[in-house]
């Protein structure tokens, strides 16, 4: 009987010190998109810093496919154990409110870690068109509903849906023109094939800055540390767009049902990371902006989005390609 009981304890301490505290193995970070853009560059300093912090190997993953849905439908068929992670952008948000019958609920079958980074998009006009702001060009889309075209990078991008809410906020009119990929669109911007195009900031900027683009403003909340002198939407002085906002943001979630200690780890860890003075710099030196949100804030921003856009798709007909 002592002996038996003795067996259990010693298994019981086996099993407990080969799990040892999080993380007591390799944790992945699930990217969806492809390497080198600012997700994967989010992803890559995260995990390096979690290693550095932790002892322990973090490794990024990109799974790509499906407008990013593919990689995050692979975290949500992975164990809840916070050993597998999703690096999330705002194109997870327009997933949601775009594919109705997702195997999965972006908002409700994960749980957010918090925010990152974000880079900004930005609208810009070739210097030959007669517009020297985005309150100006919003009165020539209103005098000439349906005769503009202006580029994006693609069908149901963000660049897409961010002309999009910014058509139904303003009540303008324009002729989408979707292209594959910000760079072609740009080039052809700046070559004059067409005239407009919503497209990464860092992808309009090098044009901008020799005067072969004129930009208007950018969609994010703030101004860019990147380009600070370029104005928002919100400062547009058109009364419509005073709240506008289109975030392509990068942040972290675990799966729903990670052990609630694991998932405080996690975020506490991030934040950690987030504070850190040589990370702010060098996503700085990448072009890319700091944009710190809790955990609670991102849930807040993610649930808003999806909302909000599904009435924009179905105001402008988008169907996804």
């Amino acid at each position: 009987m002592r002996l038996g009981f003795a067996l259990l304890l010693f298994l019981a301490a086996s099993v407990s010190i080969a799990q040892g505290p999080y993380p007591a193995k390799p944790v992945r970070i699930i990217v969806t998109f492809t390497p080198g853009g600012a997700a994967d560059f989010t992803a890559r300093l995260v995990a390096d810093k979690w290693s550095e912090l932790w002892q322990q190997q973090v490794v990024v993953e990109n799974r790509i496919g499906a407008g990013g849905n593919i990689g995050a439908e692979a975290v949500y068929k992975a164990p809840a154990d916070g050993y597998t992670l999703l690096l999330v952008a705002s194109a997870h948000a327009f997933n949601a409110a775009l594919y109705p019958k997702l195997p999965f609920d972006i908002v409700k079958d994960f749980v957010p870690l918090g925010i990152a980074t974000s880079t900004p998009m930005a609208l810009a006009v070739n210097p030959r068109m007669a517009v020297a702001d985005l309150k100006q060009f919003t009165a020539l889309l209103q005098a000439k509903p349906h005769q503009i075209q202006y580029a994006t990078c693609g069908v149901a991008t963000a660049h897409h849906f961010a002309m999009e809410l910014y058509k139904y906020q303003t009540k303008t009119d324009a002729v989408h023109v979707p292209y594959r990929g910000c760079g072609p669109a740009v080039v052809d911007a700046v070559g004059g094939q067409i005239d407009v195009v919503m497209s990464s900031l860092t992808t309009v900027l090098p044009h901008a800055k020799v005067g072969k683009l004129r930009t208007l403003a950018i969609t994010s909340e703030n101004r860019s540390a990147s380009a600070s002198e370029i104005p928002t939407f919100r400062e547009s002085g058109v009364p419509t767009l005073k709240d506008y906002a289109v975030e392509v943001y990068y942040g972290l979630m675990a799966r729903a049902g990670t052990p609630p200690d694991i998932i405080a780890r996690l975020e506490g860890d991030l934040r950690k990371v987030i504070g850190m003075p040589d990370f702010a710099q060098r996503i700085s030196t990448a072009g890319i902006d700091m944009f710190p949100k809790s955990a609670a804030e991102m849930g807040a921003i993610m649930s808003a989005d999806v909302a909000r856009f599904r009435d924009v798709i179905r105001e402008a007909g988008i169907r996804p390609e």
